[in-house]
């Protein structure tokens, strides 16, 4: 058996394709554009390389993208006054802080800083407390990502017994929410539970979120199951040259599983199109103007 590959960049692009029509109708009936901002602190590379990527996608959709810079040793009384300043522009609806930041600023009074209606991240309390007692929420993007992907693949998800391995604030513990809110029995998993193997190959849906490379074997997926790969880890090969793994070890998964995504190319594409989305979603609920439906 070979799974079937989900392929996260073409679902993106189409996504992708979607929000920018919306976009423009929100221009033209309702003289709206969308406007994103992101905040990036200090020089890490790949943080460098998310925000251009995040920029030039925004731009592509037709909306207004606002990018700031700024230095290493920055101040936490500089980054709050940013974000304040951002938080009472009317032209711009999402706000993202670029993570990790560095070391003398606190991540979370940054987060807890960005008004509610803007953080396009999902990362704030409230809207942590809204998406867990499922009222209207900004949902964090990649499990949003890999919500559509599964709902695209199996349909109704009602009744699958899931299990996440991870259990984050940015993708484990949302992402749990999330199969919850389409009824499946969810189990999360971690670094202390017995047994996980166990537990992997009870699943009709594993999400991988653990953040160790090849860390799931492909003897602990059941047959069929639809595996959802969130790792992004870079290993050093015997070359010298480095490779971008998952936290599920592919080749074997694959020969498994009934579905798999890649890495790259299976949720990392679908996370930036679903902060697009956020933010088409967050400007109209800031203009009073009626939400797209985003499938």
């Amino acid at each position: 058996m070979s799974a079937n590959i989900i392929d996260g960049r073409e679902f993106a692009l189409k996504l992708r394709a979607r929000v920018a029509k919306q976009v423009t109708e929100l221009k033209a009936d309702h003289g709206l554009m969308p406007g994103l901002a992101v905040v990036l602190a200090g020089d890490d590379p790949a943080s460098q390389v998310y925000v251009r990527n995040k920029n030039v996608a925004t731009r592509e959709a037709g909306m207004k993208s606002e990018e700031i810079r700024l230095a290493d040793d920055v101040s936490q009384a500089d980054v709050l006054e940013i974000v304040e300043r951002l938080n009472a522009d009317p032209s711009i609806h999402g706000i993202l802080v670029q993570l990790p930041l560095p070391s003398q600023v606190d991540e979370a009074a940054i987060i807890d800083a960005i008004d509610p209606a803007k953080d396009v991240d999902g990362f704030h309390v409230i809207n942590t407390g809204r998406q867990a007692v499922g009222l209207d929420a900004m949902v964090p993007c990649t499990p949003t990502g890999c919500i559509m992907m599964l709902k695209d693949r199996l349909g109704d998800l009602s009744g699958l017994n899931a299990v996440v391995v991870g259990r984050s604030n940015i993708v484990g513990k949302p992402m749990a929410s999330l199969l919850l809110g389409e009824n499946c029995t969810v189990t999360i998993a971690h670094s202390r539970t017995k047994d996980l193997p166990a537990i992997c190959r009870s699943a009709d849906i594993l999400v991988a979120a653990v953040g160790r490379p090849e860390m799931i074997k492909g003897d602990w997926v059941k047959p069929g199951a639809t595996v959802i790969d969130v790792g992004v880890n870079r290993i050093a090969l015997d070359t010298g040259k480095t490779r971008l793994v998952g936290d599920v070890c592919f080749s074997e998964a694959v020969e498994v599983a009934g579905a798999i995504t890649p890495v790259p190319g299976g949720v990392g594409p679908m996370t930036i199109a679903c902060l697009l989305a956020n933010t088409v979603t967050a400007a109209c609920r800031i203009a009073g103007v009626p939400e797209p439906e985003i499938k």
